[in-house]
């Protein structure tokens, strides 16, 4: 699959099309809100190791030039640590937990739901998938599998 096939693919299976992109810069977590032809931009094709498959997958990452332009229109949340406040949970989990908690007055709770179902959080009626800078969007597998 080529990664136009895959990110037509996912964007027509996913149940949101608002993103919430988190990064760090100088020390601070930022996140943004994008739609995913805005969050396209940063998409970097990578294959999984040949001992996991060596199927296609796509990740979100970003350059510095990219997020000294983002952190211009960004949402400040705090020191980087907010990633690392839970040692529980990977960055990317506390980072949704941070989100859920400051933009819902929801209580985050840890869950499984694909992206097909629902977002990572709801606001104000919009569901939003939340990704951090260096996050797998999709893989070839799992969308072959959805396919």
């Amino acid at each position: 699959m080529t990664m136009t096939e895959m990110m037509n693919a996912y964007n027509a299976r996913s149940a949101s099309h608002t993103y919430a992109l988190g990064f760090v810069r100088g020390g601070n977590l930022y996140a943004v809100k994008l739609s995913f032809a805005e969050l396209s931009r940063f998409f970097k094709l990578d294959r999984a190791s040949s001992k996991r498959g060596g199927f296609a997958k796509i990740r979100i990452k970003l350059s510095s030039a990219d997020r000294a332009e983002l952190s211009q229109t960004a949402e400040l949340l705090g020191a980087e640590s907010l990633l690392t406040a839970d040692p529980a949970h990977n960055k990317g989990e506390n980072f949704e937990r941070e989100l859920t908690e400051r933009w819902t007055s929801e209580t985050w709770v840890k869950d499984s739901i694909p992206f097909w179902m629902a977002g990572d959080i709801r606001v104000d009626g919009v569901e939003i998938q939340v990704k951090l800078d260096g996050a797998e969007l999709t893989n070839e597998k799992l969308l072959s599998r959805l396919a």
